[in-house]
């Protein structure tokens, strides 16, 4: 039997706008708002799970989905680099920044490497049982969107790089482990 996951990142922060390293932040009001005008695009038969930032749970609440948290879906933990820009860090560390980039393996903020994220996303994602009733809705980080999509299509750590997700984006994979589908990128309640 197919199982039908529906993985919506989460609504506008201030962390998310201005690309800074998760920080446990609130939602913006903007984003709120935004989530809260989404209400009811989803199903509420099956399963949901939210990603165990305070703004991954407010986005759900908000498209009204009661969703238990799922440590699993947590973003990449980026160790001391979390709560600092991008700009920041590579400021003061251009050299490890660089390696991070370069390295999936790497991980010189003391965090998870990429390739240790992509595998514990991918091990949720084939973990979900083929009987599950009703469909699976996800409120999750965008990264956790881009190693999803990355697993589903067995493509290489590298290319999450190249993979945009905006806030209240949706994108809808269809499968089993070993095999998935995936459509990109629609807007939430769109």
């Amino acid at each position: 039997m197919t199982v039908r996951v529906t993985l919506v990142s989460a609504a506008l922060s201030t962390a998310l706008r201005q690309a800074r390293f998760d920080d446990g932040g609130p939602l913006e009001p903007a984003g709120l708002r935004q989530a809260e005008e989404a209400a009811g695009a989803f199903a509420t038969a099956g399963r949901a799970y939210a990603s165990p930032s305070q703004r991954c749970a407010a986005t759900a609440a908000a498209l009204g989905l009661r969703a238990e948290p799922a440590p699993a879906l947590a973003g990449c933990a980026m160790g001391r680099w979390t709560g600092r820009t991008l700009e920041e860090v590579a400021a003061a560390e251009g050299p490890a920044v660089a390696s991070w980039l370069a390295d999936p393996a790497a991980a010189p903020h003391g965090g998870e490497s990429l390739l240790e994220f992509l595998a514990r996303i991918g091990a949720w994602l084939d973990a979900l049982a083929p009987a599950e009733r009703g469909p699976v809705h996800a409120v999750v980080e965008p990264d956790v969107v881009r190693a999803a999509a990355l697993h589903a299509l067995g493509t290489p750590g590298p290319a999450f790089w190249r993979l945009d997700v905006t806030p209240l984006s949706v994108t809808e994979l269809t499968g089993r482990a070993g095999r998935w589908n995936v459509r990109w990128g629609r807007p939430a309640g769109g």
